[in-house]
């Protein structure tokens, strides 16, 4: 068996009553270390990850914090909305700002958030920029452009997929679950591997396999087209200075092609009037498991600045 990582700072479960669903989080410290130069940290994950993710970034945290990482719905121990047709980005969103409410009801907060994550995180900012202090994007580069003339072909794929039921793999055991884990990121070092995969999987003790904590209708195709103009429109109503973070080998090429470019995403970027920009080496798409202290360390002092 691999060797396991052993967490620094011991994480609690807590349960927050969102607009209908328990949503589940990991929550290190407490409120007593709130201040108003310090406020309460959320760190949202992305798709197909949990918040337990966020958990090699924490322990590399110089300061003990108030610290809460949340699964959103349908991943991780989070509820799933039944029955679930799909998600969009305003389901999520409508979540974030209940869990902002509940952790923090009247100061700002700051906001962490991770690909999917990144981009609903962005969006909240320009949406309710109030009810943030400082924000991070790591790597939320957004979607490509979608043009009207698509809507036809991807409302008949949604309606399609509505009728096909969804599933994920499973595996044999914890230990699978790791390897997976590794395959999709070899950068991912075994004990952390091993430490997460009972985050990110769960053991069915009626089948005896382990299965994804991901609702499987995360799979289906969103019918809700991207508009770059109301991405942007928001995003330019951010106030707060935010902090962008990316991993000098993601290539976005590998996911898009041509449809959505670095450049692209440059020129989209430079609409946030406060940004701070960082790039990593030796550092992919999953910066948090990649170089989780250098990304700890550049979090840190943005917020402490």
């Amino acid at each position: 068996m691999e060797p396991v990582y052993l967490a620094r700072r011991a994480a609690q479960s807590r349960f927050f009553e969102v607009r209908g669903l328990r949503l589940h989080a990991h929550v290190w410290g407490d409120a007593s270390l709130v201040t108003p130069e310090r406020p309460a940290l959320l760190l949202m994950h992305g798709w197909m990850d949990v918040g337990a993710s966020y958990q090699f970034v924490v322990d590399a945290l110089a300061a003990d914090r108030y610290v809460i990482a949340a699964d959103w719905r349908g991943f991780g121990r989070s509820e799933a909305p039944q029955p679930t047709d799909g998600y969009s980005f305003a389901d999520y969103l409508g979540d974030l700002d209940g869990l902002v409410d509940a952790i923090s009801p009247e100061a700002p907060i700051d906001l962490v958030g991770h690909s999917m994550g990144g981009n609903i995180v962005m969006l909240y900012a320009g949406v309710r920029p109030q009810r943030v202090r400082r924000l991070v994007n790591l790597e939320g580069f957004g979607l490509p452009q979608m043009a009207p003339e698509m809507a036809p072909k991807r409302y008949a794929q949604w309606l399609d997929e509505l009728k096909t039921p969804q599933a994920l793999r499973d595996y044999a055991s914890a230990d699978e679950v790791a390897q997976r884990l590794r395959k999709n990121n070899p950068r991912l070092s075994a004990d952390k591997a091993t430490w997460l995969a009972p985050h990110w999987a769960r053991l069915d003790v009626a089948s005896g396999r382990w299965q994804i904590q991901g609702d499987p209708a995360h799979k289906r195709t969103n019918p809700v087209l991207y508009r770059v103009e109301e991405i942007l429109a928001c995003w330019r109503r951010i106030e707060c200075p935010l902090l962008w973070i990316e991993g000098e080998a993601t290539d976005i090429g590998k996911w898009w092609g041509e449809r959505y470019t670095k450049s692209e995403f440059d020129a989209r970027l430079a609409v946030v009037p406060q940004v701070e920009r960082h790039a990593l080496a030796d550092c992919g798409h999953m910066l948090h498991h990649d170089q989780p202290q250098r990304v700890a360390a550049l979090v840190e002092a943005f917020l402490d600045r």
